[in-house]
């Protein structure tokens, strides 16, 4: 099979998973196109994303990082840590725009040039998106805006996000994010500081991996 059939297969198969999460319009699907090209525009000075996943973004990217919106559909002020490629915040921010302009996507990346890449992806896109080049401890502690809900996508162990949201998750913010096959013992390693309420869904793109929606934390030591 050649490459190109390859990638035309992805694309289908993550086109099908993306309307079967949630309501996607043709705007949307034209955008999330756009997007798909600048990834391999982008991606040899860049490596933005994992070579052998470059022919299969529809599936391995956008489709995996839509389950992040559909698993929490209700917020419309989000903030992305670690946004690296924007996967998910851009998607999340493609997804959001299909239901008007009332909302927000704040990308939080330390690496410059991909900084550039999502300033250039959102501008080409018209989203209403931040992005916010510097670390996430700095831009999180002097947070001013409205957020209903913080994602993040293989950026680090669910003690370390724990230690970033925890001034913010409440009632009215969760935490969305990705956790793959280790999570068990990284929830274990985390509840030893911290009282947790969350949920566990199953991922739709890989049987090893998770949706978690973390709706309440505490610290043990408070």
């Amino acid at each position: 099979m050649t490459s190109g059939v390859k990638d035309m297969d992805a694309r289908a198969e993550g086109l099908r998973l993306l309307e079967e999460l949630l309501p996607v319009s043709r705007e949307s699907v034209h955008k999330l196109g756009i997007y798909e090209s600048l990834v391999k525009k982008w991606q040899p000075a860049q490596n933005l994303v994992a070579p052998k996943t470059l022919n299969e973004i529809w599936l391995r990217h956008i489709a995996d990082s839509a389950q992040i919106y559909a698993n929490y559909p209700q917020a419309r002020c989000w903030i992305d840590l670690g946004s690296g490629a924007g996967f998910p915040g851009l998607v999340t921010a493609v997804l959001l725009a299909q239901d008007g302009e009332d909302y927000s996507v704040d990308l939080i990346e330390s690496n410059g040039r991909k900084a550039s890449f999502l300033r250039t992806v959102a501008r080409e896109l018209g989203l209403k998106v931040s992005v916010h080049n510097d670390r996430i401890e700095k831009v999180l502690s002097n947070w001013a805006k409205p957020v209903d809900a913080i994602s993040a996508r293989a950026l680090t162990s669910f003690a370390n996000l724990c230690d970033f949201v925890h001034p913010f998750v409440s009632e009215d913010c969760a935490g969305v994010f990705h956790k793959g096959r280790d999570f068990d013992r990284e929830l274990e390693e985390a509840s030893v500081r911290w009282n947790i309420d969350l949920v566990q869904k199953q991922s739709r793109t890989d049987p090893d991996a998770r949706i978690v929606i973390l709706h309440r934390l505490s610290s043990k030591d408070a």
